[in-house]
């Protein structure tokens, strides 16, 4: 007898379909496992036969059973493939009809005892069987996650029982559906908390505009942290398709989505994090921070803390918006169109220019910590912000700032402004850009001068561009001029300060 069924494997943020093909025949007993199984799918062997023991389905011991996991060449991981595999030993053994199983895929492992166990990436496996037009068979915790794709007709299941029953007509599943949306549990810093710090502020705003990459340098307790938490509160909110791109990310990392859902990523991964914890990968790649933090935020605190080895790998994703990883057997592509907001002090006490305490640092301490930060990192951060010590009496006011609702607002109206011209600022390529800008003779002949002067590289330049045309977006006007170019060079002065050292 042979049974195929139909479910998926999780390949990063792909789930292509794999068929379990299983054959009873003639010969010496056991259980043959082929089609590169790793050690967690092999391992099903044992969990499948004592489940469908313990759940009073009979076994064929004294038959060869060989289960080949389609196409052969396609890495199989974890315990997903313990259900189907389940499920063609017995329609392979007459115990099941096969054709109950058509336009039918199903994913879960299974307990000793026959309970089925929630696994994680469900998400992009319910998406590609939606694609498919099929059902899917989801263990019961699972199914909230699933419902999530959509127009999907998503069958909960606690037990391999429930399951038979279902296929056999005895006991129909009902369809899982999600009543509204999870509603996200985390709550979001908001702007007026913020005291004084104005041109951190209106930088922040810029960034939020602009899709800019942002860097805050102080003293240590200026607020650098705080004011970087608040940059999401003052982003648009994810469209549906882009909540779900994050969510699946999420669901293949194994976290939680409800707390999260529709919320832009904020990710805040420690200076010890090596490369792979930060831009992804593994014997079998996964997701790294770099990803988790698409159509969100990357936040660096302490950026020079970082090894610099891990802070230059990120240098290709902040260009392109994704992530390529390469393995001798297999390669996987991440998305990572993310926006780096990083944070350090100016020296390794922190107190350098602090008028509250003498800095202790030496020169060439302060140069060697300095230049931990590579010009070509620095090239791709579009603003870079002194962050002071407040004075006491702005410390203590009670002034409140705008709100981040306020903001907001500004922000999604000069998002509007760049949308009808094709892409964000930040996104925006070098002949768009200069298009775009339409600078006059006079502003073009003085910006060079400035370039001249500055010694700031090509890429510079054109980040220089990419600001200056989000201050005339946030100002209203048609295109930058001698003043929205003098604030956007105004932007890198940092920059020039730490390659000077």
């Amino acid at each position: 007898m042979l049974a195929i069924v139909a479910t998926r494997a999780g390949l990063g943020l792909e789930a292509p379909e794999v068929q379990v093909e299983v054959h009873l025949a003639n010969g010496l007993p056991g259980m043959t496992l082929v089609g590169l199984p790793e050690a967690a799918v092999k391992e099903s062997r044992e969990r499948v036969r004592s489940a469908l023991v313990n759940a009073g389905f009979d076994f064929p011991n004294t038959r060869r059973i060989v289960l080949n996991l389609a196409p052969a060449d396609l890495p199989k991981v974890g315990g997903r493939f313990d259900l189907p595999i389940a499920l063609g030993i017995l329609v392979a053994s007459g115990q099941l009809p096969g054709e109950a199983l058509e336009g039918i895929e199903s994913v879960g492992e299974l307990a000793l005892d026959g309970r089925l166990r929630p696994i994680s990436g469900v998400l992009p496996l319910a998406l590609a069987a939606r694609k498919a037009g099929r059902k899917l068979i989801v263990p019961k915790e699972n199914a909230d996650e699933a419902a999530l794709a959509g127009d999907l007709q998503v069958l909960p299941a606690e037990h391999l029982l429930d399951v038979m029953a279902h296929l056999l007509g005895q006991q129909p599943i009902a369809a899982h559906r999600l009543e509204a949306p999870p509603a996200a549990t985390v709550r979001e810093g908001d702007l007026a908390d913020v005291r004084g710090q104005h041109q951190a502020r209106r930088a922040l705003e810029i960034a939020a505009a602009g899709a800019h990459n942002l860097l805050f340098a102080g003293p240590p307790g200026t607020g650098k942290t705080m004011l970087a938490s608040r940059l999401p509160g003052i982003l648009p909110e994810l469209t549906e398709e882009e909540a779900l791109e994050v969510a699946a990310i999420r669901s293949v990392c194994g976290l939680p989505l409800a707390e999260q859902w529709g919320r832009r990523p904020f990710r805040a991964p420690h200076h010890t994090a090596s490369a792979v914890a930060l831009v992804g990968g593994g014997s079998w790649p996964r997701p790294g921070e770099i990803s988790l933090a698409h159509h969100g935020v990357l936040f660096l605190d302490e950026l020079p803390e970082f090894s610099r080895h891990v802070l230059e790998v990120m240098r290709e994703p902040m260009e392109s918006g994704r992530i390529h990883i390469a393995r001798a057997n297999h390669e996987r592509q991440f998305p990572a169109r993310f926006q780096l907001v990083a944070a350090m002090n100016p020296c390794p006490c922190g107190h350098l220019g602090d008028p509250r305490q003498a800095c202790q640092c030496t020169a060439a301490q302060i140069q060697r910590y300095q230049s931990r930060l590579s010009g070509p990192l620095l090239d791709r951060i579009d603003l870079q912000i002194e962050v002071p010590a407040l004075p006491p009496e702005q410390l203590t006011s009670r002034e409140v700032g705008e709100s981040s609702a306020v903001v907001r607002a500004r922000v999604m109206a000069a998002r509007e402004r760049q949308y009808a011209r094709g892409a964000l600022n930040a996104y925006l390529g070098g002949r768009e850009l200069e298009a775009a800008c339409a600078l006059s003779t006079s502003d073009r002949a003085w910006l060079a001068g400035v370039l001249e002067r500055l010694r700031l590289s090509a890429r510079a330049y054109h980040r220089v561009l990419r600001v200056a045309l989000t201050l005339a977006d946030l100002a209203e006007k048609p295109h930058p001029e001698r003043g929205e170019l003098m604030e956007a060079i105004g932007y890198r002065q940092l920059d020039r300060q730490l390659r000077q050292g």
